[in-house]
């Protein structure tokens, strides 16, 4: 009698099993639309143009360093921008930005410009509340482009201040400040991630290994070669 029981409460336990997995994750999400170039100098315009997604991917990447967020991942982003079609919309206003981050679930969404002048670069963020559609915070970090990794690091940690959200232990950050990534590293993963975006893939490798074989510490590019070849 027993041994019948059991077996007749089987079909119950299996699914109640898949539905107890189900947690849903309670941790406020942001998501970090493409950077526009607000009118930059120095570079060739193919590098300038591919540092509005090379940004917000590095930006992404610092940010999902942080255990205690949940970061939206870019290809989702960019999918709902072309659904929006907001992809060739330039800069995107509060609202539409807002509607993006309502779609994919996200707390807050991160808007940005870049400016570089011959070298003097520009990083300015926006952080907007997905429920009112208002600018929450403005940030500014401003340097030399050689320290342009640096300050993207800067830019992430500022933004989590800027709303009160959990902040990256302090080690791990200082791990990430004494890594040496170039501008010409941030460059190369730029017109990476464009190529990858496009469609080709053979394109976008070649670019994420020359990357891993010369500057070792960007990690971002040996993660991109992983995804791609499926491993």
């Amino acid at each position: 009698m027993k041994r019948r029981m059991l077996v007749g409460w089987l079909p119950v336990l299996m699914l109640a099993a898949p539905l107890a997995a189900q947690t849903p994750d309670t941790r406020p999400g942001i998501a970090v639309l493409p950077f526009t170039n607000g009118g930059s100098y120095g570079l060739a315009k193919e590098d300038l143009d591919a540092l509005q997604v090379g940004v917000q991917e590095l930006l992404l990447t610092e940010l999902d360093l942080n255990s205690n967020l949940r970061i939206v991942e870019r290809s989702r982003i960019r999918a709902i921008l072309e659904e929006q079609g907001l992809v060739e919309a330039g800069r995107v206003d509060a609202a539409s930005a807002a509607r993006v981050g309502k779609i994919v679930g996200a707390r807050y969404v991160v808007t940005g410009v870049f400016i570089d002048l011959n070298g003097d670069f520009r990083l300015d963020g926006r952080i907007i509340d997905v429920e009112t559609s208002e600018i929450v915070k403005t940030e500014r970090v401003r340097d030399r482009r050689d320290n342009l990794y640096d300050m993207l690091i800067d830019l992430a940690t500022r933004i989590t201040q800027g709303v009160d959200l959990p902040a990256l232990p302090s080690e791990v950050r200082e791990e990430r400040m004494q890594m040496e990534i170039p501008p010409e590293a941030i460059t190369l993963f730029s017109r990476a991630e464009v190529f990858r975006d496009g469609g080709h893939t053979d394109r976008a490798i070649e670019l994420y290994e020359r990357i891993t074989q010369r500057f070792p510490d960007m990690v971002q590019a040996k993660q991109a070669l992983v995804k791609l070849r499926g491993g």
